[in-house]
């Protein structure tokens, strides 16, 4: 039995969630919830966005569902990384047939380091109000941890090539540091035949769009593999397409990044793709390869065949349908 810790957070993330749990009842896994609270609606009622009691449940679960955060994101899903150590945050970037997305070939992963550079949180602001400096912390640890972590990922998944991305022309001891290890690392894999090679992130952002289907591995700092992983998101239909896995050394927290989004909270129309995604990432992090199979290759179906989705990819379905349909699928 596995224990899950069920945090939905607020606005579409309850709908996606709820949409979640109905699908993984088609699963012949033993799964065991526990749910927290953590968001704006939980911190207008108990004055914390992100209460003890919640971090305890997750900190126990052998992984973690999570919604969606509003206007508290920074409080809930910044803090739990930090609590938990969970130094990877992982985005795939992968085309499914039926959606918006600008080339039908893409499949790689942005690897992004999670727990420093300018997300430390460390600013200050002049007394009369006219300067404000952030700090951006890149450490020699952090950086070969997460290089690490791309390099194996590379090797565990049957990739070719690693790109590290920096901006070590301008931010010369930083990213100067960042690059060096990246390059340390990557001689380690020499012998399994991946190739490294790196590029400033403004040259990958223009690459991104020129030629994504050159990318197999892409692992950067955090400001920015935040930038770079949204912008894979538009070239696969946007944020309601992309899951994330966030993945530390006693844990991992499965999330859609698409938000709260409280313009259509409430309407039952939110793609739950990204939840469903995410909830696939979250089986292979717990070793379940053939569910997280059967689960992909229904999702992929109900997608290609496009008469059971939102309105966002062409459809008139609601959540809770979509949903069904990918449970049915599962189902046989």
């Amino acid at each position: 039995m596995y224990k899950i810790a069920i945090v939905p957070g607020d606005g579409i993330g309850k709908e996606v969630m709820k949409a979640a749990l109905h699908v993984l009842e088609a699963l012949n896994i033993d799964l065991e919830y526990e749910f927290g609270e953590a968001g704006d609606e939980c911190k207008e009622k108990t004055g914390e966005a992100l209460p003890q009691k919640t971090i305890d449940i997750v900190k126990k679960a052998d992984a973690c569902l999570f919604g969606a955060a509003g206007e508290t994101a920074a409080d809930v899903i910044v803090r739990l990384r930090q609590e938990m150590e969970l130094f990877a945050n992982l985005r795939p970037v992968k085309s499914y047939p039926g959606t918006k997305a600008l080339f039908n070939d893409l499949d790689f992963m942005i690897v992004r380091e999670n727990t420093e550079g300018m997300y430390v949180g460390e600013e200050e602001l002049s007394e009369d109000g006219n300067t404000a400096i952030a700090k951006r912390i890149i450490t020699r640890s952090a950086s070969e941890r997460i290089c690490n972590y791309a390099f194996q990922y590379a090797k565990d998944n049957n990739k070719k090539k690693v790109t590290g991305v920096h901006k070590a022309n301008v931010l010369k001891k930083t990213d100067g540091l960042f690059k060096r290890v990246f390059y340390e690392i990557a001689e380690k894999y020499n012998a399994e035949g991946i190739e490294a090679e790196d590029f400033y992130v403004d040259a990958t952002a223009m690459y991104l769009l020129t030629r994504p289907q050159s990318f197999e591995v892409i692992v950067t700092t955090n400001l920015f593999g935040d930038i770079l992983s949204d912008e894979g998101a538009g070239l696969v239909g946007g944020l309601g397409m992309i899951p994330s896995a966030n993945i530390g050394e006693n844990g991992g927290l499965f999330e859609p990044v698409h938000g709260s989004a409280p313009d259509i909270a409430g309407e039952g129309i939110a793609n739950p793709t990204a939840m469903l995604l995410s909830v696939v990432m979250m089986l292979n992090y717990l070793g379940e390869k053939e569910s997280a199979k059967l689960l992909d290759k229904a999702i992929l179906e109900v997608l290609a065949e496009a008469k059971t989705v939102t309105s966002d990819l062409g459809g008139n379905s609601n959540t809770m349908e979509m949903a069904d349909a990918i449970k049915k699928r599962i189902n046989g």
